[in-house]
C-alpha cells in the first residue's frame, strides 16, 4: 500500500497544474523538437536530437512522480499556527548543536521548492512529531546515536 502523502488545497492545485502542463503543452513541445531534430537526418551525431531525447525521458519521469503523489495525497488544511510541530509546518531546530530548518512533510511535495524535508514517518519526524516550539525531544539515529532535538520554532509552511 503507497504511503499517504499531505498536502495543502494550494499544493495540490499547483502540482496538478504542473502535471497537466507536463502532460500536454510540454509533451507534445518535446515531440516537436525530437521530430524536427529527426528530420536533420544521422541521429547518432545528432546533439539536438539526443538532448529532445534526454528531456522527453526527464518529463516523463515527473509524469509519472507527479501521478503518483497525487494519487496517494490526502489534501487538508494548512496547520493551525499554534507552534506544534505536524506535518505541512516548517521546523526550526536546534539537532547536535547546530540550528535547521526544515518542512516536515513529503519530499515530493517540497520538490523543487529549495527546503529541506523530513518525512513525518522519519526517526527525526516521529520524534518532533506533536513536540511545541520550546520543547526538547531525542531520538535513536541508525546507528544507535541518541540525538537532541530543541524546537526553537513551528510555523505553516508557506510555498
Amino acid at each position: 500500500m503507497a504511503e499517504k502523502t499531505w498536502l495543502t488545497q494550494e499544493a495540490y492545485d499547483r502540482l496538478k497544474e504542473e502535471l497537466d502542463h507536463r502532460s500536454n503543452e510540454l509533451r507534445a513541445q518535446i515531440a516537436t523538437k525530437i521530430d524536427e531534430a529527426r528530420q536533420e537526418g544521422d541521429l547518432k551525431e545528432n546533439g539536438g536530437y539526443h538532448a529532445a531525447r534526454e528531456e522527453q525521458a526527464m518529463n516523463e519521469t515527473r509524469i509519472q512522480q507527479l501521478d503518483a503523489l497525487l494519487k496517494d495525497a490526502e489534501i487538508g488544511e494548512t496547520p493551525a499556527d499554534d507552534g506544534v510541530v505536524e506535518p505541512g509546518m516548517m521546523v526550526t531546530a536546534e539537532i547536535m548543536g547546530e540550528t535547521s530548518e526544515f518542512l516536515l512533510g513529503s519530499r515530493m511535495a517540497g520538490a523543487g521548492l529549495n527546503v529541506e524535508v523530513y518525512s513525518p514517518e522519519a526517526p527525526l519526524g516521529e520524534a518532533i512529531m506533536g513536540a511545541k516550539k520550546g520543547d526538547t525531544v531525542s531520538y535513536y539515529a541508525p546507528n544507535g546515536r541518541e540525538i537532541e532535538v530543541k524546537i526553537i520554532d513551528a510555523v505553516p509552511f508557506k510555498a
